[in-house]
């Protein structure tokens, strides 16, 4: 597949020397920044706060509820867009006055370099989005040579309450997860983000349960309850380490792997 096709198919031409871009996508405004175009940054949700440079720039409103008419009046060029992250009907809404709406849906950590060389040429940062593809690649290999010698473990991570919710494992989060040997459940799901009953065997088939920081703020008050209550371990995961990718999956997949061997030696004790 050739650098500037998104993940809806669409070939995107280069944006020139002075593109408006709208970013709806936390991490991939940081990946922007990251090529070297905050400056051309005109809009971003109020949860796109990396790096610090990009809270500066005007918000218009969250990822599931953005305000179209303050987008509309920016004048952007190009508005980025997540399947995951964004509903469909505020980018068919976008569509209608926007040129460029480039849309991602990265599914695993090995899908980086594709989001790193597909904003490169469009933006025309193709040198930089190469640097960035060879930290990543070395990043991951790193992860995985720290971890080979570990068994797997079936864990589950949780994302919400009221209800409980996880992650299937076909998301992005899911796979970072497995990079490090942590085999999320339940192993077949109907949906991508299954809600938990109390009896579900998904509680009683894990060996540990992951609270993620993001996005229900799981805090270490909750870790301590949830051991009280399931008699298993449970470790506290940032979220931004398994579920952002772009730039900041650098750092993060080998941290999720130092936190898996940190908890491996835990369980050795």
């Amino acid at each position: 597949m050739t650098r500037n096709v998104d993940w809806a198919g669409v070939a995107h031409p280069p944006a020139g020397a002075a593109p408006r871009i709208a970013c709806l996508v936390p991490s991939l405004t940081e990946l922007v920044f990251a090529l070297g175009c905050g400056s051309h940054v005109v809009a971003r949700t109020g949860f796109c706060i990396h790096p610090r440079e990009a809270r500066l720039v005007a918000k218009i409103g969250g990822t599931k509820d953005p305000d179209l008419a303050a987008l509309r009046s920016l004048a952007p060029t190009h508005v980025i867009v997540n399947v995951d992250e964004n509903r469909r009907e505020d980018v068919d809404a976008i569509r209608e006055f926007v040129p460029h709406v480039i849309v991602t849906h990265p599914l695993a950590p090995s899908d980086n370099p594709r989001l790193f060389s597909l904003f490169g040429a469009i933006f025309g940062r193709v040198a930089r989005a190469d640097e960035l593809t060879a930290e990543f690649d070395a990043a991951l290999q790193a992860t995985r040579d720290s971890v080979r010698e570990l068994p797997r473990e079936p864990v589950l991570y949780l994302i919400w309450r009221k209800p409980w919710m996880t992650v299937g494992r076909d998301t992005y989060v899911s796979a970072s997860l497995a990079e490090v040997g942590w085999d999320t459940l339940p192993a077949k799901a109907s949906k991508r983000y299954p809600a938990l009953e109390e009896d579900d065997t998904a509680w009683h088939e894990a060996a540990r349960i992951l609270l993620s920081t993001e996005p229900y703020a799981f805090r270490q008050r909750d870790v301590v309850q949830m051991k009280e209550r399931h008699g298993k371990p449970v470790t506290l995961v940032d979220g931004e380490w398994s579920s952002w990718y772009g730039p900041r999956a650098i750092a993060g997949l080998p941290a999720i792997a130092e936190l898996r061997i940190t908890t491996a030696r835990e369980s050795l004790r």
